[in-house]
């Protein structure tokens, strides 16, 4: 009797294989279909949501920048062609950083301003750490509530307390200097106390045990590793009140009355009461004059960029 030949079966193996009636092994039924990717089709729809976030962001990018580059594009340009709004000047010139610098005394002006910032910053900046470090490391009764009142004073409208402010320093004989610009910062700020604060909150208090424990007064253990620690928040506490100083009118609309104290943005408001509308309506050298007055502030920013960021990422983690 003939027998069939038998032909070997392919041996794949899987899960649901019957088992070989020659071997024993399971016999395969074919590879297993390949897996459903999860999420597959989101791909496309985070490719087009990230296109209209980075369009969103450029838009905006072009919105601040934008003006920025038309004041330095009409710096230079004649006065004919000022409001022309063309980025590129059609006629370049520099006349007009010539006759800024010759009609007004924007040499003193700078000198001012930057000695009033300076002064204003630092002072700040020491005054608000010393108070926030008071209410972040040492235990007292009633802390919460000093510190509540500390925060209640930034719901005053600076409009409420401008004239008694006037009143004390002219008793004091100090209206018309600038002394009123920056020696108010002697006494620290709600605002940068609370900012402060919330840094010294975030420190480990282990550091400042052992320093206590090797002999470390609090100022030795404020000056040599709090400050340390919290220097982002310190650099941005620095940054904010530069840039307050630098481009506040207010005070000295009140407090200056010589152009030789004038600083920065009392001596804009006097160039455009004499070349602005209400003048000569030379405005070339109105945009001239705010663009040497915007560049410091650009500068700092730069100088100052990574602890700026750091510091506002940073503000209010508490560990």
């Amino acid at each position: 009797m003939t027998t069939a030949p038998s032909f070997p079966r392919p041996a794949v193996s899987g899960p649901g294989a019957a088992p070989d009636p020659t071997t024993g092994a399971p016999e395969a039924l074919g590879p297993p279909p390949p897996a459903r990717t999860r999420g597959a089709g989101r791909g496309p729809r985070r490719r087009w949501l990230r296109a209209v976030v980075l369009a969103a962001l450029v838009l905006a990018t072009v919105a601040f920048v934008y003006p920025l580059l038309w004041l330095l594009s009409a710096s230079f340009k004649p006065r004919a062609e000022v409001f022309d709004n063309r980025l590129v000047p059609r006629t370049f010139t520099l006349d007009n950083y010539v006759t800024v610098w010759q009609e007004a005394p924007l040499a003193l002006w700078l000198g001012n301003t930057v000695v009033v910032t300076v002064l204003a910053a630092g002072l700040v900046t020491v005054s608000s750490a010393l108070v926030a470090w008071g209410f972040a490391f040492f235990r007292f009764r009633g802390r919460g509530a000093l510190f509540g009142l500390v925060l209640a004073t930034m719901m005053l409208p600076g409009a409420v307390t401008m004239i008694p402010t006037f009143l004390i320093w002219n008793q004091l004989g100090l209206v018309g200097t600038n002394v009123p610009l920056w020696a108010g910062n002697l006494f620290a700020s709600a605002f940068y106390v609370f900012l402060l604060r919330q840094f010294f909150l975030g420190l480990p208090r282990e550091p400042f045990e052992a320093a206590r424990l090797d002999g470390a007064n609090n100022w030795q253990m404020f000056w040599r590793i709090a400050v340390p620690l919290c220097r982002p928040a310190l650099v941005l506490t620095l940054l904010f009140e530069a840039q307050a100083a630098w481009t506040d009118l207010m005070r000295p609309l009140i407090y200056l009355q010589d152009s030789s104290t004038f600083t920065i943005p009392r001596g804009l408001k006097a160039l455009i009461d004499q070349f602005g509308p209400g003048g000569e309506s030379q405005w070339e050298v109105v945009v001239t004059a705010s663009v040497i007055t915007t560049l410091p502030m650009i500068l700092l920013f730069f100088l100052g960029q990574r602890h700026f960021v750091e510091g506002v990422a940073t503000t209010g983690s508490k560990g």
